[in-house]
């Protein structure tokens, strides 16, 4: 049996709280870097990428179709994709702290994994069970 629409809107509404707050450490996180050259580049580059997952996650929700639903979450899944490749190159640099960088790759590939199983549900491509 489905889940029943309150469920859905609940797990919705969890899950853009989860995206937020994801967001918010991002955020502390980068402010936090060292305030050299390439720190300064790629923080910019991953406070991008990661502020646009939360972006996409809300427009999706304002779109006006499917195909633009499915569209902006699979934008948000690219951006948790690259923001992955920056929190790694942060670490491996040895330029962020391995615990904080670790705690937020764990956050951002959960989130990005939902994001998949989302969109291959929209897609039909999966079955809910």
């Amino acid at each position: 049996m489905g889940k029943s629409t309150s469920d859905k809107k609940r797990m919705r509404e969890e899950f853009k709280k989860r995206i937020y707050c994801f967001t918010l450490r991002l955020i502390e996180f980068v402010d936090n870097l060292p305030k050299t050259p390439s720190c300064r580049i790629i923080g910019g580059q991953l406070l991008r990428s990661g502020t646009s997952i939360g972006a996409n996650y809300v427009e999706a929700y304002a779109s006006s179709s499917k195909k633009d639903f499915t569209n902006y979450f699979s934008i948000a899944l690219k951006s948790a994709n690259e923001s992955k490749f920056w929190l790694v190159l942060l670490k491996d640099s040895q330029k962020a702290s391995k615990e904080k960088t670790e705690m937020l790759l764990k956050e951002v590939t959960e989130i990005a994994n939902i994001l998949a199983s989302s969109i291959l549900t929209l897609r039909g491509k999966r079955k809910d069970f």
